[in-house]
């Protein structure tokens, strides 16, 4: 696409990917989700200008295969009454898509606030969720630290603090989960039915983080993904959590809703590297081994 008029301005912002979720659950008739960053990270760059050539919407050009981004840009234009505008929108993330891992979230955070300092506007965290959510259920990467989420409405409902020092080695079994499409289903029922293992899962780890206590939140974590199990299986998942006591880890955690399985690790105990090691030799089946460090969320502007 060519543009034939002036040039506003240009941002670009880093977002983190998600090792699945710490908890995830219901609580009093709401949904919600722990958040589980990691250094995993989709860059945008937002380029916008002045449409020259009048149309009936803003044009727009993007990265292939990245329609949520394009959605997230022009609700945000919408958001900041800017309609007239045209932009360019590039994203380049190694994040794999529809596998529990927050592409999408990463990719339309990162556009909404690219979005707005390109127009000089820093859209606080909240601001950014409430748009999100406009687009798909999102995951609170937009948040600092680690969160409790409404991943559905985009409230945030508490922040526990900065993440414990913890490492995480990730295995994927295959298969994919299209996230809009698995929120649409309703699994309200299922959910309520492990209400009081999420509960005490979310207990575990709000306190894990508070009181920068690993093996808590692999406690926790670990309660929340044998839950999940009811909502959807992972068939490996009790074998990953066998590997996980050999190898010292302190417990397990997945995508509730996508394919991930996570291998969590206290990082004083510096185990990463040889896990990552052992994990590919455990599962060759394994369509991908990743090693992760367990990070705050929050987004980035990238100097140009």
């Amino acid at each position: 696409m060519e543009y034939h008029g002036e040039f506003v301005g240009s941002a670009t912002v880093r977002a983190p990917g998600v090792c699945g979720e710490l908890v995830q659950g219901i609580r009093e008739d709401i949904y919600f989700l722990v958040t589980c960053p990691v250094d995993f990270y989709s860059r945008v760059r937002v380029d916008l200008y002045i449409d020259g050539a009048k149309g009936d919407a803003p044009k727009v050009e993007a990265t292939a295969g990245c329609p949520k981004a394009v959605e997230a840009l022009l609700a945000t234009l919408a958001y900041l009454d800017r309609n007239e505008l045209a932009a360019r929108i590039t994203v380049g993330s190694p994040i794999p898509r529809s596998k529990g891992m927050g592409s999408s979230s990463a990719d339309v955070a990162a556009t909404i606030a690219g979005t707005g300092l390109a127009l000089g506007v820093e859209l606080a965290p909240e601001v950014v969720a409430r748009i999100a959510v406009s687009v798909e259920p999102t995951d609170g990467v937009m948040f600092p630290g680690v969160v409790l989420f409404d991943h559905r409405e985009g409230r945030i409902t508490e922040t526990f603090g900065p993440p414990p020092p913890m490492e995480i080695v990730a295995l994927d079994f295959g298969g994919t989960v299209d996230t809009v499409e698995f929120n649409k289903v309703d699994r309200r029922s299922l959910w309520e039915s492990v209400q009081p293992e999420t509960s005490q899962a979310l207990e575990l780890v709000r306190s894990g983080v508070e009181k920068g206590d690993p093996l808590l939140v692999g406690q926790g974590s670990s309660i929340s993904a044998i839950a999940g199990q009811h909502v959807l299986p992972k068939p490996h998942l009790a074998a990953v959590q066998d590997f996980a006591k050999d190898v010292g880890a302190v417990g397990v955690n997945v995508g509730h809703s996508g394919t991930i399985i996570g291998v969590l690790l206290d990082a004083r105990q510096r185990r990463g590297k040889s896990t990552f090691r052992r994990a590919r030799e455990a599962f060759p089946e394994a369509e991908m081994v990743h090693h992760f460090r367990l990070m705050g969320g929050g987004l980035q502007p990238v100097p140009m």
